[in-house]
């Protein structure tokens, strides 16, 4: 008993604040109760949710007998507010007591419960995925229906007590806080606390996103729009004024930002046409799809490739693959496999062909891991090297293995020009060679950007100077190997 009446006076304590400083006349506050708005949304509307956020024992019921106790017109004997119909907040559709499906197998989360309710369900999702998380910043996707039915209520007010003293719609439209900061202020704590992490670094990210197919497509149906259609609109009663519905399911596919860019673009007055003020009384809460995602992470390094039927790329030609592996997959699927990632993405400073190998100090390359579940730590790096370099084929060696930050991608695109390489090739020529050829191939210089295969064979006469044209003979590359890579980074 005595806990409960510390927080009904916790309540009536954050009620009394707000009566003395945020709201306007009760009467006013009664009323969006009687049109379906939550009593956080109230708050919301009000500039006190911040104070009033952490207080979860202020009900419809607890702000009604508050408004009883202020209010004559609270008194009267069956109040709209306190029905006892399964209708959730006509703005924000439950998303904030908080209520909602969540989608996996459509669970529905009936009661209306403490936030932590969601916290819940969302590090459930973070542990099922096998996510390590010691950051995390938080994405909220509302329907745009949300913004059109809080719209709908400002315009409401304005319509209902725009000439009282007490309104003002520029400090009314000030104060209000949106859906979206409302929940992030009610979640972040919360989650923080349940999965014992800290918010605020956007590398891994848990995205909310909110979804409530009835109210989006009646929104849609209401909407004009500019792609050339036919116009349809409806009336307040939802009869049909004209148009036609052949394009529906195109317009359902519409995304929340060309719906949120059509509601911006609607006069007050145009607004008042097309939309019910107040807004409808909502019989089905939102439905809720928590996914999780974490920012690429880079490994890089050089490689060496000992082999001639091996590809820097998967190379496959209608199904059939050339050659018996690909560098980029004995060093990605290694790395992806020790970080848990959803995929990868293999970058090198250059190419060289199938049948070239890489020897050296090799070819600078980054491995960008996608959604990976945990950071490798330096010996888990360690791992992945030793587990390429002793592979029993020994296609492909690695060196420098390291974690890289994502600058040195750019970093690597930018040296790429500016790199040196050199070659070693065994060159089949048509006649026996003398030490005067060879000493007049020794003087050539300055043939950056010139393809070594064309330089020696002459590519039928398009590439000059050649090895071919010099010698006056024919002259072809048996083997060919990249030597060194000269580039200051991943050394």
């Amino acid at each position: 008993m005595a806990a409960a009446a510390e927080v009904d006076a916790e309540a009536r304590s954050i009620l009394e604040r707000a009566a003395a400083s945020s709201f306007p006349p009760l009467h006013a506050i009664h009323h969006l109760l009687s049109v379906g708005v939550c009593v956080r949304c109230i708050f919301r509307f009000f500039g006190a949710f911040s104070y009033a956020a952490p207080c979860l024992s202020l009900t419809a019921s607890v702000l009604h007998s508050f408004l009883e106790e202020h209010d004559d017109s609270a008194k009267s004997g069956s109040c709209s507010c306190l029905s006892k119909d399964e209708a959730y907040c006509s703005i924000c559709f439950g998303v904030l007591l908080p209520t909602c499906y969540q989608d996996d197998g459509v669970e529905p989360l009936r009661s209306v419960s403490p936030i932590d309710n969601v916290t819940s369900i969302i590090s459930e999702a973070v542990q099922r995925e096998g996510h390590q998380v010691d950051e995390f910043s938080l994405e909220i996707s509302l329907p745009a229906v949300i913004a059109a039915n809080d719209r709908a209520i400002r315009l409401y007010m304005k319509e209902k007590y725009g000439s009282a003293n007490w309104f003002d719609e520029k400090i009314f439209s000030q104060q209000t806080m949106s859906v979206k900061e409302a929940l992030r202020i009610l979640l972040v704590p919360s989650v923080e606390k349940q999965m014992n992490v800290k918010h605020g670094n956007n590398s891994f990210r848990i995205r909310l996103t909110y979804t409530h197919d009835e109210g989006s497509q009646k929104l849609l149906r209401l909407l004009p729009n500019d792609r050339g259609r036919k116009r349809k609109t409806e009336s307040r009663d939802g009869s049909s004024k004209r148009g036609s519905t052949d394009d529906d399911k195109q317009i359902l596919s519409e995304s929340d930002a060309f719906i949120n860019k059509n509601l911006e673009g609607i006069q007050d007055q145009d607004f008042r046409s097309l939309f019910q003020l107040p807004p409808e009384k909502v019989l089905e809460p939102c439905h809720l799809v928590i996914s999780c995602q974490r920012s690429p992470i880079y490994i890089g390094g050089r490689y060496l490739k000992l082999s001639r039927n091996v590809s820097q790329s998967c190379w496959i030609i209608d199904d059939e693959r050339m050659g018996e592996a690909s560098v980029e997959e004995i060093i990605g699927e290694n790395v992806r496999a020790i970080c848990k990632g959803d995929g990868y993405k293999f970058h090198a400073a250059g190419r060289e062909d199938i049948d070239v190998r890489m020897l050296g100090s090799g070819r600078p390359f980054l491995v960008e891991v996608l959604n990976v579940r945990s950071i490798p730590s330096a010996t888990e790096v360690q791992q992945i090297a030793d587990k390429i370099n002793d592979s029993e084929k020994k296609h492909v060696r690695v060196r420098n293995l390291k974690l890289v930050g994502s600058e040195i991608w750019t970093m690597m695109r930018e040296g790429e020009a500016e790199k040196q390489k050199q070659y070693a090739a065994l060159i089949w020529t048509s006649r026996p060679l003398t030490d005067d050829d060879l000493h007049n191939i020794s003087l050539i210089k300055d043939m950056a950007g010139t393809y070594i295969k064309e330089f020696v064979h002459g590519d039928l006469g398009r590439t000059h100077p050649s090895v071919g044209v010099m010698l006056s003979c024919r002259a072809e590359i048996l083997q060919l190997d990249v030597t060194d890579v000269k580039m200051d980074f991943l050394q």
